[in-house]
């Protein structure tokens, strides 16, 4: 009889903890998280190096990653 009382009480533990932590989850209804807007990613014309467009240099022959990628890759193109 002993163990059949100390058994109901750890399921009515078990059931009162479980019960209070639905009450905390259900308080506030969450908002969905802020989508994002998708970011035009293009390669570097020199390197392949694939980077967002805003962060890119522009040259005449394409994007770059870099000044000096892009000083290097227009220099061989007028070089003969």
């Amino acid at each position: 009889m002993k163990y059949l009382l100390l058994i109901a009480l750890a399921l009515a533990l078990v059931w009162w903890w479980r019960l209070l932590g639905r009450k905390k989850n259900t308080g506030e209804p969450t908002s969905a998280p802020a989508q994002k807007k998708p970011v035009d990613v293009i390669a570097c014309r020199h390197c392949g190096l694939h980077l967002p467009r805003a962060e890119a240099l522009g040259g005449t022959q394409g994007f770059y990653c870099s000044e000096a990628h892009r000083r290097a890759s227009e220099e061989s193109a007028n070089s003969p």
